[in-house]
């Protein structure tokens, strides 16, 4: 048993290596970690200058660009259309681009004969994809600072009813909710293999399918409540997909 741990544990740190080192070499990561860090600041500053403070539908606070209080999902401004949780659609489509370039450069069916398995090939990928996902999280919070200080919106949490624990507690959660987003995409990535747009078109599908959810799981007043919930929810909704894309692999064809 020790020795089934053991080359398990040799085996996903080798494919890990191997999958954070494509991911850094990829000119699509570092696009999509600038895109996570500009959203923000254009949204807030041309929504501030076009919009103006009177406007209803333009933002008043830095923190709406997180998120809203309450986890109203029935909300349908432009508070709550554009914000943070575009991310979740953002890492979606870089799951369906990452997975698919191994498909289509036939990396993955000379990785599995050679030496890897399926298992770890789905877990290093749910790991490598959900820490870039936590990089767009935090570079979107970065760009929210920056933007909401060039168009000069307010900073006071308590106006839009939420407090400094609960912007953390916030975040915490949106990030591993992700996680149940890029389960979703790597499973559909595994079922659509070469065909990229089948992938992300599913993926954007099943996005929109739980975008009503994300308020309500991850509000701008979260408390530990929601952090627990996301914090284990996440990894085990991540491991259910991971096996079904498994026996995908397991069950059909590699290209």
């Amino acid at each position: 048993m020790n020795l089934l741990k053991k080359n398990f544990g040799k085996r996903l740190k080798s494919m890990l290596k191997v999958d954070f080192r494509r991911m850094f070499t990829m000119p699509t990561v570092y696009i999509m970690l600038a895109i996570s860090l500009a959203l923000p600041v254009l949204i807030l500053v041309m929504t501030s200058f076009v919009g103006g403070s009177e406007n209803a539908m333009s933002f008043t606070n830095v923190w709406q660009a997180i998120g809203s209080a309450g986890g109203n999902a029935m909300s349908m401004d432009l508070t709550s259309m554009c914000n943070i949780n575009l991310l979740y659609f953002l890492a979606a489509i870089f799951v369906c681009l990452f997975v698919g370039e191994d498909f289509s450069s036939g990396y993955v069916k000379n990785l599995f004969t050679v030496r890897s398995q399926k298992t770890d090939y789905v877990l290093s990928k749910t790991i490598v994809l959900f820490a870039a996902s936590v990089g767009m999280f935090v570079l979107y919070f970065i760009g929210a600072m920056i933007g909401g200080g060039i168009a000069g919106l307010s900073f006071d949490a308590a106006a839009v009813g939420a407090s400094a624990g609960g912007i953390i507690a916030c975040m915490i959660s949106k990030i591993f909710f992700a996680l149940v987003f890029v389960s979703i995409a790597l499973t559909l990535a595994t079922v659509g293999k070469q065909k990229l747009w089948l992938s992300i078109l599913g993926a954007l599908a099943a996005g929109m399918l739980l975008f009503t959810m994300i308020p309500m799981m991850t509000p701008l007043d979260a408390g530990a409540f929601n952090v627990a919930l996301c914090v284990l929810g996440g990894p085990l909704f991540a491991a259910g997909l991971g096996a079904v894309s498994n026996v995908i692999l397991n069950k059909t064809s590699l290209v």
